[in-house]
């Protein structure tokens, strides 16, 4: 017998969310989603969630399973299962709950929106179809399995601290036209992915990749519209200054020189800028956490370079 605690919400009876158990025999092969339906048909037919394909296709059942984003019909109830035979729902999280494990997806598709998820094209349309080779369609086909269901949105941690970061789903959308060899506005497109609440406000922590049910990667696809900001020079922002002078330090030394990278990411001519780092530098002093003043190269510091070289061929 599994329990089931399952956040309840319903602001037409009770102001604040809280939970209720519920026990139930997990049927063999059985999803998360047949053990919810099964509840809601059995147990509490007042069980509010989103379904409708059942085949890991529409992105309607995605839910918190243990603290975690998922899609209920992705995963067998029994591999849920804590050491307690419990498992705790909850509603998707970064987004406002309307009911139970109803969550209101407005914040995300505005963001989505935001990044202008549409061709753009380079020419008039042709009499027939725009094509593409496969090595072309390559560089989006990963963006274009998502199945906007939320899950990235909902345990990303940028955005429960930053309402105004887009979000890996609006950032994999955008990289599926950054990246199409048919549109005209790639760098447009990188220039506004490149503003504050963009690309360079993700804090590279992964839990997109792991909570994706699909091969579309979200941090994988946003690094790909860094790389492909920085190769069109769109340079002057915090993020991009701050990639470049990593990256430039471990060519020239072999390791990073902490003293210059909060320099040049911050911009010599952006004193305001510079000046905020005072509080910071003066709280690392006391707690003596400085680095160095005077910054050594590693002694195979020619290897590095050689690499570098290497790449840059």
């Amino acid at each position: 017998m599994a329990t089931f605690r399952i956040k309840r919400f319903n602001p037409e009876k009770q102001p604040e969310p809280y939970f209720e158990e519920f026990n139930l025999d997990i049927a063999d092969g059985a999803t998360l989603l047949d053990c919810m339906n099964e509840i809601k048909w059995t147990l509490d037919g007042s069980l509010t969630y989103r379904m409708s394909c059942r085949s890991a296709i529409c992105g309607s059942c995605a839910v918190k399973a243990n603290g975690h984003a998922l899609l209920a019909c992705q995963r067998q109830g029994e591999h849920l299962l804590d050491n307690d035979d419990t498992i705790t729902l909850e509603p998707l999280g970064n987004m406002k709950p309307i009911k139970d494990l109803v969550v209101d997806f407005t914040p995300f598709w505005d963001k989505i929106n935001k990044v202008k998820p549409y061709l753009e094209p380079k020419d008039e349309a042709p009499a027939k179809e725009r094509h593409q080779s496969q090595e072309e369609f390559r560089i989006i086909d990963d963006a274009s399995t998502c199945i906007m269901c939320g899950a990235c949105y909902s345990d990303c941690n940028t955005l429960e601290v930053d309402d105004n970061f887009l979000g890996p789903a609006a950032l994999a959308k955008a990289q599926r036209f950054v990246g199409d060899s048919r549109d005209s506005k790639t760098l447009q497109r990188v220039q506004d992915l490149s503003e504050p609440g963009g690309i360079w406000d993700c804090t590279h922590c992964g839990e997109c990749v792991e909570r994706c049910p699909k091969p579309a990667r979200p941090f994988d696809r946003i690094k790909e519209i860094m790389t492909v900001a920085l190769e069109n020079g769109v340079h002057n922002n915090n993020g991009a200054r701050h990639a470049l002078s990593f990256t430039n330090s471990v060519k020239r030394s072999g390791n990073l020189n902490e003293n210059r990278i909060p320099v040049e990411s911050m911009g010599f001519f952006n004193i305001p800028g510079l000046l905020s780092l005072i509080p910071i530098g003066l709280r690392m002093l006391l707690k003596g956490k400085v680095p160095p003043v005077i910054h050594h190269s590693i002694d195979e510091v020619d290897d590095v370079k050689r690499i570098f070289k290497e790449l840059d061929q």
